[in-house]
């Protein structure tokens, strides 16, 4: 079995180097720690868990909490993206996750038994008492599109994003527009906000039909609320949807009209997935940088977790930008 002594014997570093840049140390150069990492893999070096667990008082266990509320899970190509990503750059780290319920503990005790060195929270009820003791425990935490006092917090920049996104629609000669928003969040509560404040900085009016409910990722709840926007006296020229995956529900009810996008009806999507991009016309749409959020996430947890009495808990704002597919008509 390889030591650390002969690491340390085979690249020219004392043996404290060595375990050093082995457990995670910050106090060595990067280029030294990425050279004897380098070393250690091509010798066949596997450390223990269990010594490296008690040598560090870290198992290298990241916990996640992703309760998404339509239940398509890992099926959500968004949050799919996004939990990758996070698991990408924390095995490169050398942490792995684990998924955090509490289906017979509470959050918190889970995240004890499970002995989690930090939590990444990507998708919950923020309100949950489970997740606001967890939020107030001495476990190192970062969020996703909440901000917790004291925590960090990866936010994608939903207020700016929608205003991008319905002056681009008014350039492009709209005047009534729609939103079908999804159910009742904090980044709902953000885009309709946004919504609002942007249109009346337009000059727009918003009649009150023209902002319908409906859920994420949900297409059958989209195709209620644009047939009931269809179906008004005086009907948008252009519909906003809350999702790529939830437009399908819209697309769906304007071909059963026997209506074509973009010369009948324009449309707009949210999220830029993968899906968006293969549909016929190409959907104009909001792309969410997943990836990098779910990077992001990763660093700053493993950071807290590894230097806790220098680390600042910030706030880290991602924007988005619009995929200018053809489902938008120049009028």
């Amino acid at each position: 079995m390889i030591s650390i002594k002969d690491i340390a014997k085979e690249c020219g570093y004392s043996s404290a180097t060595v375990s050093k840049a082995l457990n995670g140390g910050t106090d060595i150069g990067k280029e030294t720690g990425e050279k004897i990492r380098a070393i250690a893999k091509r010798m066949g070096y596997f450390p223990n868990a269990a010594a490296r667990a008690l040598k560090t008082r870290r198992t290298y266990n990241l916990g996640v909490i992703f309760h998404q509320h339509m239940a398509s899970g890992l099926t959500h190509e968004y949050f799919a993206s996004l939990l990758n990503s996070f698991k990408v750059e924390a095995e490169r780290q050398d942490y792995e996750i684990t998924f955090i319920n509490n289906c017979s503990r509470t959050y918190l005790d889970h995240c004890r038994y499970r002995q989690c060195d930090g939590i990444m929270l990507a998708c919950s009820n923020f309100a949950n008492p489970e997740v606001l003791e967890l939020a107030q425990s001495e476990i190192p935490m970062v969020s996703v599109d909440y901000a917790f006092d004291h925590r960090t917090a990866i936010l994608s920049d939903n207020i700016q994003d929608m205003s991008n996104l319905i002056r681009y629609v008014h350039d492009k000669g709209h005047r009534k527009i729609a939103f079908i928003h999804g159910e009742d969040t904090v980044v709902t509560r953000k885009r309709l906000a946004s919504f609002y404040q942007t249109c009346s900085a337009l000059d727009l009016h918003v009649p009150t039909g023209y902002v319908k409910p409906a859920k994420y990722h949900d297409p059958p709840t989209s195709t209620q609320a644009t047939r009931e926007l269809l179906n008004l006296n005086d009907p948008p020229t252009c519909i906003l949807y809350p999702d790529d995956f939830a437009y399908v529900g819209g697309m769906n009810e304007i071909e059963h009209r026997g209506l074509s996008i973009p010369e009948d009806i324009s449309v707009v999507g949210y999220d830029g997935i993968y899906l968006s991009q293969v549909l016929r016309p190409k959907l104009t749409t909001l792309y969410q940088d997943s990836e990098r959020i779910g990077k992001e996430a990763a660093v700053e947890l493993i950071e807290a977790i590894q230097n806790p009495k220098i680390y600042i808990p910030k706030q880290i704002i991602v924007k988005g930008e619009i995929l200018k597919g053809e489902s938008v008509k120049q009028l």
